[in-house]
């Protein structure tokens, strides 16, 4: 009777170690953003876009390029650069990622193009990419 009541825990430690295993490979991993800190964040941005200050359509598309950027480093993507960083994110997570590509080639034409200078619509437009892409990483 001993040897059948030791089989018996075996058993039981087998199965509870065997649940607990379906149990972490099945829960959904993510990362938890401070959704209000982005939101108020991305809020900022949006309302420092003012249609008629050309200064603010630049800055605007930066900003919201760099809040993007920030919510991949806080998850962890891998990359030296954002780009590097949409690259291994790929269509795992955005459900517009050739719109994030044209958005961030944007804000990288704003940065090294000295006489490039977006319209108010191209920011609008851009915002528009960014936020929807703050959503499906799950920051705001």
């Amino acid at each position: 009777m001993d040897s059948s009541l030791l089989t018996l825990l075996i058993a039981i430690v087998i199965v509870g170690i065997l649940l607990l295993m379906m149990i972490s490979l099945t829960k959904k991993r993510g990362h938890a953003f401070d959704k209000e800190n982005y939101q108020v964040d991305f809020l900022k941005i949006e309302n420092s876009l003012q249609q008629g200050n050309e200064a603010t359509y630049a800055m605007a598309i930066i900003q919201g390029d760099k809040l993007l950027d920030k919510a991949l480093c806080e998850m962890g993507v891998q990359g030296r650069t954002m780009g590097d960083r949409l690259k291994k994110v790929g269509n795992q997570k955005f459900t517009q990622l050739n719109a994030v590509w044209h958005a961030h080639k944007l804000r990288n034409q704003i940065a090294h193009e000295s006489d490039f200078h977006p319209e108010y619509r191209q920011a609008q437009h851009a915002l528009t990419i960014y936020k929807q892409a703050l959503r499906d990483l799950g920051a705001i």
